[in-house]
């Protein structure tokens, strides 16, 4: 199964609209591998053989992920096993001031 490699935060580009109105495409994202994942949280996970950004959610005694788009579905998860990093920022490029931080 993929790994993030070590627990150095890393940067990737939303691509589609999932997770609108929160975060756009084009926006940056910062991932912390090694964040603490819980409910509410922004994640990063791999989930069957691809990574997916979503909001990881608790639903009774499981998990889903969650998008914000209501276009899309929730995908429910046993466990947070799957949950490979946490967001911990985005930003605009080239518009500094734009920038949000989550923890």
């Amino acid at each position: 199964m993929p790994d993030c490699a070590g627990g150095e935060s890393f940067a990737l580009m939303v691509l589609g609209h999932s997770m609108a109105p929160e975060f756009l495409e084009g926006e940056i994202i910062i991932i912390e591998p090694e964040g603490l994942a819980k409910d509410g949280s922004f994640v990063l996970a791999w989930h069957k053989e691809e990574w997916t950004f979503r909001q990881l959610l608790r639903a009774g005694t499981a998990w889903v992920l969650h998008p914000l788009n209501p276009a899309f579905g929730d995908v429910p998860l046993p466990d947070v096993s799957a949950v490979r990093g946490v967001i911990i920022q985005k930003a605009l490029p080239g518009r500094r001031r734009a920038s949000k931080h989550y923890i």
